[in-house]
């Protein structure tokens, strides 16, 4: 199985309105002639590719010369901008493979001719070979907001113009070893909704799924889209994995151990967040494991769930070049009735930054066969936001793990200790006399001694501790909650301890 690297992740009126300045000249002599273009006519046309033998896109042999420094060096012209705010990006050695662009306006698609005019290159490298993807721009900025290249990876900046963790169409047997597909969008359709504001085609095209996404997003608090996805399966899919977020996790405060860098966290996302369909809110901390994991939260129609990066103190980083605090949040909102299926988490070890680990997904119980329709909608939202926190339960704010037994005594052989703080106005006004217990059940272990009290002069905050022995060969999964009686006051907590 190969995991694409961060690095690698990465009608109108006339050419003439959409190109600028000098190169005005040029694209009206190589525009396209428009078609009509809708909606209903690209889902046809991935019903209809469904039925073909699929056939591997071409890659350009050139591009692979051109590394992650050289294409950097290639700028798209901004003169040449398209459609308000849409800027190409050149094929390079991790992106090696042309797409297709088109512009839409009332109805009518103009295809964007590739032309070496559109791009700058610094002389000596590698000239511009082909359109890889597209960027939208940052209205009256240099900076970008959205941008779609690779496979079927697509990201957003959030609301702190930072981008971090990546959204792809569609996850094919992810974590099946050596059975992972990466299907592509192949040929995209861009309609300009307004200054900041998008609807985003796509025609995807794979060795098992054919299908059409129409990706409407804006930019405004953060940036939300809308998708709907409409598939057609070539053949059976063991793992079709839904509204898929790819992030990175190399080490925390959970994990200091593998802090080999002098920054003391680094990572795009700390935590998976669900809300259940039955209205249960779950966090589960994201950890750099010892070998590939997969963990699977059953449900049955999801309100949503989300690769989240709920720690946003500077200090807690000390980057000021990647600003890891402010990397966005996605939390994916299914529309309509999902119905019985599960969130998974999928995560293999990692020794660098520069490498996307963790992937989370929706995953169908019912089997996905050669032949069918299927149709997922749901949204988006990117930012730096918490959807997941509300004032009626405390939510998890840290969490370590470290050696059982008391400070100061010898360790407890074969034992880990983990500490979780929950903070949230639910703990208000309590002590140790109001009776809040750690309601905490262990899969794979056993519990040997845990304790649960507010942290001196922290306002509305809660420590649980717990040292866990675990048994088998898996991690010990742990889960826990604060609660007082018969309510919960607190989202639900799930972590792996791995054995010491």
């Amino acid at each position: 199985m190969r995991h694409p690297t961060r690095r690698e992740i990465v009608a109108t009126a006339g050419l003439a309105a959409l190109f600028g300045g000098p190169l005005a000249a040029m694209a009206r002599k190589t525009q396209a002639p428009a078609v009509p273009f809708s909606w209903e006519a690209l889902q046809q046309r991935a019903a209809t590719l469904a039925t073909q033998p699929y056939r591997v896109p071409a890659k350009v042999a050139a591009a692979a010369a051109i590394d992650y420094d050289a294409v950097g060096s290639i700028r798209y012209r901004a003169e040449a901008t398209l459609a308000g705010g849409i800027r190409l990006f050149p094929l390079g050695r991790y992106a090696p493979m042309p797409v297709k662009i088109n512009l839409v306006e009332n109805g009518q698609a103009r295809a964007v001719p590739f032309s070496r005019d559109l791009f700058q290159a610094v002389s000596g490298h590698a000239p511009p070979l082909g359109i890889a993807g597209f960027r939208a721009m940052v209205p009256g900025k240099e900076s970008d907001w959205m941008a779609f290249q690779g496979a079927s990876y697509f990201r957003t900046a959030g609301s702190q113009d930072q981008y971090g963790l990546s959204a792809r169409g569609l996850a094919i047997n992810t974590g099946i070893s050596g059975r992972e597909e990466f299907p592509d969008f192949t040929e995209f359709w861009i309609e300009r909704i307004a200054d900041d504001a998008y609807t985003v085609y796509a025609l995807m095209d794979g060795e098992s799924v054919t299908g059409a996404y129409r990706i409407a997003g804006r930019h405004a608090n953060g940036v939300q889209q809308d998708v709907s996805a409409v598939l057609h399966l070539r053949r059976d899919v063991e793992r079709l994995g839904i509204a898929p977020a790819t992030s990175m996790f190399w080490y925390g405060e959970g994990n200091r151990a593998a802090a080999v860098d002098w920054r003391p966290e680094i990572h795009d996302s700390d935590g998976l967040a669900l809300l259940t369909g039955s209205g249960e809110r779950i966090w589960r901390p994201l950890a750099n494991p010892p070998h590939e994991t997969l963990d699977s939260f059953a449900d049955e129609n999801p309100r949503g769930f989300g690769l989240l990066q709920r720690d946003r103190a500077f200090d807690h980083y000390q980057d000021d070049g990647a600003f890891y605090d402010r990397r966005p949040n996605l939390w994916v909102e299914p529309r309509g009735q999902w119905g019985r299926g599960s969130v998974m988490l999928f995560a293999f070890p990692t020794a660098a930054e520069t490498v996307d680990n963790i992937v989370s997904f929706w995953v169908p119980a019912a089997p996905a066969k050669a032949g069918q329709r299927l149709q997922f909608d749901y949204g988006l939202r990117w930012g730096s936001d918490d959807p997941t926190v509300a004032p009626a339960a405390a939510h998890v704010v840290d969490s370590w793990t470290g050696v059982a037994g008391r400070p100061g005594d010898a360790p407890t052989a074969g034992a880990r200790k983990l500490v979780a703080d929950f903070e949230g106005e639910a703990l208000g006004g309590l002590d140790r006399s109001s009776g809040v217990e750690a309601a905490i059940d262990l899969a794979r272990g056993k519990l040997l001694a845990s304790a649960a009290y507010p942290v001196v002069g922290q306002r509305n905050r809660w420590r649980v501790t717990a040292d866990i022995a675990p048994e088998g060969d898996g991690p010990t999964d742990v889960r826990l909650f604060l609660r007082r009686g018969d309510r919960a006051l607190s989202e639900t907590m799930l972590f792996p301890v791995f054995g010491a």
